[in-house]
C-alpha cells in the first residue's frame, strides 16, 4: 500500500543518520530548532506542507533538535534557531534564519540547488 502524500512529514535527523542524510541523492533542507523556540514551533506547519509538497520532487526535508545533537548544531555554526541548511552532496549550499513564508523558504532552496 503507497503512503498517502498527506502523511509525509519532515525527517527527523539525529545523529545516526544525519551525515547519510545530507549524502543522499537529493539536496536537503535541515531544520535546525528546539522543542522550546516558538518561532520554531510556527515553522512545524509550514515545513510538513513543505514535506508534503516536495516528497517526490527536488528536495527532501529534514529536522535536527539541537538539545538532541548539539554536536552537529557546534559542527556547522548553528548558533540561533530556527536556521535553515541547504545540503547538497553533502556540502552546505544556503543557510536562512528566522521565521519566514512558506514560499519565500522554498523559492530560497530552490534556487541553491539548482
Amino acid at each position: 500500500m503507497s503512503e498517502e502524500k498527506g502523511s509525509v512529514e519532515p525527517r527527523v535527523l539525529s545523529q545516526e543518520n544525519f551525515e547519510e542524510t545530507i549524502n543522499g541523492s537529493k539536496p536537503v533542507l535541515v531544520d535546525f530548532f528546539a522543542t522550546w523556540c516558538g518561532p520554531c514551533q510556527m515553522m512545524l506547519p509550514v515545513l510538513h506542507d513543505i514535506a508534503k509538497d516536495e516528497a517526490e520532487n527536488s528536495f527532501v526535508v529534514g529536522a535536527l533538535n539541537i538539545d538532541d545533537a548539539p554536536d552537529i548544531a557546534a559542527k556547522y555554526g548553528v548558533m540561533s534557531v530556527p536556521s535553515f541548511l541547504v545540503f547538497k552532496d553533502g556540502k552546505e549550499v544556503a543557510r536562512m534564519m528566522g521565521a519566514m513564508p512558506k514560499e519565500m523558504l522554498v523559492e530560497k532552496v530552490k534556487s541553491a540547488i539548482k
